[in-house]
């Protein structure tokens, strides 16, 4: 088997790639282009097996550089995990934002249709596509917001609604996946993701929120925060979500041409204020913070409903949140 990982040197990609290359699942290629903070760290955390593997130092955006790559190795399963994923930079970006997301995505399937279409490719989407969600009506609690309409979690059939550059670049993504199943036949699957973490996530202040409040409570930093602290998401630890991704191909024959929420469920939903309080409680500290305007097309809520995705394949987070936190507080102190 020869699985192909664009964004390999990546948080989701690295960690896929690693169990991979140790427990000598298959022959990986990695394509990435290194842009990204802590790229060159996971490359070289990639080499510590001392087994090999191929390193294509390729931009997704090159249609050339993708191309080149799917008609050599022609591999049984592509993770396209490459992508841009702040908000914040696709709003002061957006054309790099739509080239790395929309465009790169494109190349890539583009490149599949020609030379390689018995592949299985495995899309990394967002919540984003949905939108904000403000069509629906939340209650306010003393940490939380709860959807009054999905208190357990959202479902793929509620509409898509692309807001800010971010969104509709991952959202063409995201239909391009689907529509190349459904014209060509190409063997696609799109998990739209809430929060993940874990160890190899370089978190910054636009992206990977876990990891950076992290970072911050142990640097007993007054912590700047957007909106008051109540948005809710449910987070996937990295262990459970390699499981998710090495697993997901075996149930190709029903899944293909299909989308699915994937998260951490309901018991695995944090609240920013929640988090803190979590913190505090481990590291025995009390964290200040501030709190600001909130984020453009910011969600109150996502939480994601997994049934659609038991329905093919059964998939239950092993991690819970605490254990995880944990995990991911003694991984960034090792940074």
């Amino acid at each position: 088997m020869i699985y192909l990982i664009t964004g390999g040197c990546g948080f989701l990609g690295s960690n896929i790639a690693k169990h991979i290359i140790e427990n000598n699942i298959g022959e990986v290629v990695i394509f990435d282009n290194l842009y990204r903070v802590g790229s060159f760290s996971n490359l070289e955390f990639l080499k510590e097996s001392k087994k090999s593997f191929h390193f294509i130092h390729g931009d997704i955006r090159n249609n050339n550089d993708i191309e080149k790559v799917i008609k050599q190795f022609k591999p049984n399963i592509i993770y396209h995990l490459s992508g841009q994923v702040a908000m914040t930079t696709s709003i002061d970006d957006p054309r790099f934002d739509f080239e790395i997301n929309a465009l790169g995505t494109f190349n890539l399937l583009d490149s599949i249709r020609k030379y390689s279409k018995d592949s299985i490719v495995i899309y990394s989407s967002t919540n984003k596509v949905y939108g904000d969600l403000e069509q629906f009506c939340y209650d306010e609690t003393q940490t939380r917001y709860i959807c009054k309409e999905f208190p357990n979690g959202f479902k793929e059939d509620i509409n898509i609604n692309l807001h800010s550059p971010y969104g509709c670049s991952k959202g063409i993504g995201d239909f391009y996946m689907i529509d190349f199943h459904r014209i060509y036949g190409i063997k696609s699957i799109v998990f739209r993701h809430s929060s993940m973490y874990g160890g190899r996530q370089f978190a910054t202040y636009d992206q990977g929120w876990i990891g950076y409040f992290i970072n911050e409570a142990l640097k007993n930093k007054t912590i700047n925060i957007s909106g008051n602290g109540k948005q809710v998401r449910d987070i996937l630890h990295a262990k459970d979500m390699i499981d998710l991704y090495i697993d997901a191909p075996k149930y190709i024959d029903t899944m293909q041409g299909k989308a699915f929420n994937i998260g951490g469920g309901i018991e695995n939903s944090l609240s920013i204020l929640e988090l803190f309080d979590m913190l505090n409680e481990i590291l025995d500290t009390r964290i200040s913070y501030n709190t600001n305007l909130p984020r453009i097309s910011d969600q109150k809520v996502f939480i994601a409903d997994l049934s659609s995705l038991n329905q093919h394949m059964h998939f239950k987070p092993k991690i819970g949140k605490k254990e995880g936190i944990i995990n991911m507080i003694e991984w960034v102190k090792s940074f």
